[in-house]
């Protein structure tokens, strides 16, 4: 593990490899520039393309804490960022209680419960406290989230603070590395953008993918691999309500694996179909003679070729 940040963008890169994580040149300079100037690091792209994998790598690389908050709908502070012990503090005024305390010690009491022994942090107070290194803080798929919480996440990232009434403004020494994901299922404020360095995650490429997979699943055989590679890269051209993504396509690749596969035929590729595909509309139009002919093309490095000059939807 690495105690400092990496000093070029070339060492990052080395640094992501040797944790399993293969970056091209635009996200390696992004997430360099994030470490160097200290910005929070907001990638989107389609699920499945490796944008949470970053943050862990990361987190590996750098020998630093993670902390993940993953976003929904309704998410609030209570949830994401503090709230009080109410259980425990009902408890104590019942023990005061018992004890028979004057009315001046139960005001000195309520004053008490609202400190620090009786809060429980949340991710983004947890990632603000001191450590040997500051963590790495994955705000995770953040486009979930209402606008309201996305709003609240602005003090946050411009000044690395929060603001709790009972207990006064928490700062951090240092600031954590925060990564943010974002699907696009809606767009994310300018304003946070605007603190943000940004950079969108794509499909890989035919060669990138199979790079991935063999570093990933080095087990795979080649042949294997490659026409993997060839026939997701054939997925994703087709029509379909979702395309596949990265972590399906290294799922599928140890499940075959798992079946002690040497190549892709079309009746392994029927009955393993629901790795790689996650909705029965989907299943259907590629299911029959399709299958065949994709597992045709994806066998043919002509077609590899001319797929490659083709970019990848998203």
């Amino acid at each position: 593990m690495s105690s400092s940040n990496p000093e070029s963008i070339d060492e990052l890169r080395q640094l992501l490899a040797e944790h399993l994580y293969i970056a091209d040149d635009g996200l390696a300079t992004a997430i360099y520039l994030a470490l160097k100037l200290r910005r929070p690091l907001l990638l989107e792209g389609e699920a499945g393309v490796g944008k949470t994998e970053v943050a862990k790598v990361l987190s590996a690389a750098l020998g630093a804490d993670l902390i993940r908050l993953q976003c929904y709908e309704g998410l609030d502070v209570t949830h994401a960022v503090y709230e009080w012990n109410y259980a425990r503090q009902l408890i104590e005024i019942r023990l005061g209680e018992a004890a028979g305390e004057q009315a001046r010690d139960r005001r000195e009491r309520a004053r008490e419960l609202f400190g620090p022994e009786f809060l429980i942090e949340r991710p983004l107070l947890q990632a603000l406290r001191e450590r040997d290194r500051p963590p790495v803080l994955l705000i995770d798929e953040l486009d979930r989230a209402d606008e309201e919480f996305e709003g609240y996440l602005l003090e946050l990232l411009s000044d690395f603070q929060i603001t709790i009434p009972e207990l006064g403004t928490i700062k951090a020494a240092a600031p954590p590395v925060v990564i943010i994901t974002s699907n696009r299922t809606r767009e994310l404020h300018d304003a946070l953008k605007r603190r943000c360095v940004y950079a969108w995650i794509d499909y890989p490429s035919f060669e990138k993918e199979l790079r991935i997979i063999t570093t990933k699943v080095p087990e795979a055989p080649a042949a294997l691999a490659e026409q993997v590679t060839g026939f997701v890269q054939e997925l994703r051209q087709a029509d379909l309500y979702k395309v596949t993504g990265v972590s399906e396509t290294l799922d599928w690749v140890a499940a075959l694996v798992a079946l002690d596969r040497q190549e892709l035929d079309a009746a392994t590729i029927d009955r393993t179909l629901g790795i790689v595909l996650k909705t029965q509309e989907d299943m259907q139009n590629i299911r029959g003679e399709r299958i065949q002919q994709m597992l045709n093309r994806a066998k043919t490095p002509g077609a590899r070729t001319a797929r490659a000059d083709v970019p990848a939807p998203g």
